[in-house]
């Protein structure tokens, strides 16, 4: 069982930027993809970005392109989310996901195996 652990949400203020980390205990991290989705309240839950093995391997959601980073660092078991030029609308709960294998599946909640509990961001204007 993978286990994950996301921190680095926060309130803060329309245009400011965050970072999210998501952490793994399992050694195994590395060989992992990943995906980040968000839920705000009333809403279901929405893809955001997804990382492969490889940082070539990136996917991002059309309402995040270009002002999110999806990153990682398999020596510390991490994996990264820079957000940047925060919106109102990017408010919700954050969550990481992980799975060996995602294929077509990679912005669906479907496509992963383990989930964190997620972490809170808040953008206020």
């Amino acid at each position: 069982q993978v286990q994950l652990v996301e921190s680095g949400g926060g309130s803060v203020q329309t245009g400011d930027s965050l970072r999210l980390s998501c952490t793994s205990s399992d050694r195994t991290f590395a060989t992992y993809v990943v995906g980040w989705f968000r839920q705000a309240p009333g809403k279901e839950r929405e893809f955001v970005a997804h990382l492969g093995r490889t940082e070539d391997a990136t996917y991002y959601s059309d309402s995040v392109k270009g002002r999110f980073a999806i990153s990682r660092d398999d020596a510390k078991n991490t994996v990264y989310l820079q957000m940047n030029s925060l919106k109102v609308e990017d408010t919700a709960v954050y969550v990481c996901a992980a799975t060996y294998y995602s294929g077509s599946l990679y912005s669906s909640p479907l496509g992963y195996s383990y989930w964190g509990q997620g972490t809170q961001v808040t953008v206020s204007s």
